[in-house]
């Protein structure tokens, strides 16, 4: 895939982005550029490397599954401009 500048003016249009007509063309050499270097790596072969999150091989610090209401109902509700009962009071909206 090649970019050139009608491209890059109707993606900076689509982006709402002001490109000055004399940095057109640059900006297409750089996309191509980066393009380029997405095919490279797109010749990769991958097919045997296990996915990670990080280089680093770590264990993953665990808590335990626990659910929890956070016991900070009153703080939570002190925003709320309505309150009934521990609940939040909201105007009707379906009939």
């Amino acid at each position: 895939m090649s970019v050139d500048k009608k491209t890059v003016r109707k993606v900076a249009r689509l982006a709402r982005i002001a490109v000055p007509e004399e940095k057109l063309e640059p900006m297409a050499e750089e996309l191509n550029g980066i393009l380029n270097w997405i095919e490279q790596l797109n010749e990769v072969d991958i097919e045997d490397v296990e996915a990670m999150t990080t280089p680093v091989k770590m264990a993953m610090p665990m808590r335990d599954d626990v659910v929890t209401d956070g016991d900070i109902r009153d703080k939570v509700l002190a925003n709320a401009p309505k309150t009934e009962d521990g609940f939040f009071v909201v105007p009707k909206v379906v009939e």
